[in-house]
């Protein structure tokens, strides 16, 4: 059973068909090796430079979600802080930390339609040994 991972497709060139990646399958992508459609049994390869970068840009959105975290936790508790000593009242406390929660899960929108892409497969070229 093929599971999707991070929303990433890709086309076949042979019979046009849309795949799920697989992780390993994402893995080959990442190594710039061959893998077969599961579909048509063909060799394919991704051989577009922009969508190679595109694919490989990837990376800087992994420690994202764990960025945020230690971000908005922070800010919680500067908030929090400044409402104990008298800087901030209850309310610009608790405004503060509504702001935080809402970037929070707007960075994570935007990081999530990132990921989803669709690559375009070329037939794999022959390697020679």
């Amino acid at each position: 059973m093929a599971v999707a991972t991070q929303g990433i497709q890709g086309r076949c060139a042979h019979c046009q068909r849309t795949l799920l990646l697989t992780p390993w399958q994402l893995n080959a992508i990442a190594i710039n090796e061959a893998f077969t459609c599961s579909h048509c049994q063909k060799n394919l390869q991704l051989s577009d430079p922009k969508q190679i970068r595109r694919f490989r840009s990837l990376d800087a959105l992994a420690m994202l979600k764990a960025s945020l975290l230690v971000m908005i936790c922070t800010a919680l508790l500067v908030a929090l802080v400044m409402e104990w000593v008298g800087m901030l009242s209850v309310v610009e406390q608790l405004n503060y930390s509504l702001l935080a929660i809402f970037v929070y899960f707007i960075a994570l929108h935007f990081a999530r339609q990132r990921q989803h892409m669709t690559l375009i497969f070329e037939a794999a070229r022959a390697h020679a040994d």
